[in-house]
């Protein structure tokens, strides 16, 4: 295949998970908003969202202050944003046609009709109205590009890069969600404490109503993460039981059965990676393949041990090492 064809093929695939992976993050911090919490909680949740996708700069820059209004609207409609939604799908769209050919008509047909009816939402307030439907949209009509491409191409080369973009985007975004979500549960866990102490001279009755309300803050803020990445009912189902930080950290890093875990990811990586092999690509594959054993291989509680930031800080710097690999090996060559 031409490593031109390739690219397309790739970076469409990235584009389109992109796109999806901002939605969910926005959608459950748009639930997470109608929690009673104070303006200074707010204001630090949807810091984060910006954190997790490295926007917060953008943002600052053309924005004196932050507000959930405009931090939606950047990640969403801004044109300027690379990593907006709209952005992310006009991206994956335009690849797609780079490689009309290589597509299935189903196929690009399901990359047209999303970035037609995305300029439509652009154009009204849709989103102002009802966020939440606008970002189950966006997860649905990935959902469908993924399914029409399993269920309608054929598995040769154009199938495996688009899936390798998949699920190599799929894994960046997963760790940057943990890593983010983790420090913040930190602080959450810091304040619940300090709260805890000041409650000490209460009454009983008082200290028990204070740590009641904690624990239901502490289980939806723990759910939301879950639900990020579609695993509230996964975990459910693995665990039946309470739901634990160091249970979340063990099912989206280590859990093999988990679809958008990072050891799942690497997993795909790797098949998609052996069926695209080349005469340069070697090195490559055992850079992945070290990157995916050091996830199988690993406990939980090694992890927590060795610093849960710092694991997923190395990984990040793998994963992006990778990405620079895959394109040395098989895409357009960076330019100089």
């Amino acid at each position: 295949m031409l490593s031109r064809t390739a690219d397309h093929l790739f970076w469409m695939a990235r584009y389109t998970e992109r796109a999806e992976n901002t939605a969910r993050m926005l959608d459950v911090h748009v639930q997470t908003a109608l929690l009673p919490q104070s303006t200074d909680d707010a204001e630090q949740g949807w810091r984060a969202v910006l954190g997790i996708s490295e926007l917060l700069y953008g943002y600052n820059q053309k924005y004196d202050k932050l507000t959930q209004k405009d931090v939606i609207d950047f990640m969403v409609r801004d044109p300027n944003n690379p990593s907006s939604i709209a952005s992310c799908l006009r991206q994956a769209r335009e690849n797609a046609r780079a490689v009309r050919g290589a597509l299935t008509t189903e196929a690009w047909e399901i990359q047209n009709a999303t970035w037609i009816k995305m300029q439509s939402y652009l154009q009204t307030n849709a989103l102002e109205q009802n966020p939440s439907d606008f970002f189950e949209w966006v997860k649905h009509r990935s959902h469908l590009s993924r399914g029409v491409t399993i269920g309608t191409m054929l598995e040769d080369e154009a199938f495996h890069f688009i899936r390798l973009g998949t699920f190599l985007e799929r894994a960046d975004n997963t760790a940057r969600i943990i890593d983010v979500k983790f420090h913040g549960a930190k602080e959450a866990q810091s304040q619940k404490q300090n709260g805890q102490a000041q409650s000490q001279s209460q009454s009983q009755s008082q200290s028990q109503a204070a740590r009641d309300e904690a624990g239901q803050l502490d289980f939806y803020y723990w759910a939301a993460i879950l639900r990020s990445v579609s695993g509230f009912e996964i975990y459910r189902k693995v665990y039946r039981d309470v739901i634990t930080p160091e249970r979340v950290a063990e099912l989206l890093i280590l859990r093999a059965d988990m679809p958008r875990s990072l050891l799942a990811c690497m997993g795909n990586v790797i098949s998609n990676l052996h069926h695209v092999r080349n005469d340069v690509s070697a090195d490559t594959e055992r850079f992945a393949g070290k990157l995916h054993a050091d996830l199988k291989f690993a406990r939980i509680e090694e992890i927590l041990e060795a610093g849960l930031h710092d694991t997923l800080t190395e990984f990040l710097e793998r994963i992006f090492e990778l990405g620079n690999r895959i394109s040395r090996d098989f895409l357009v060559p960076l330019a100089a």
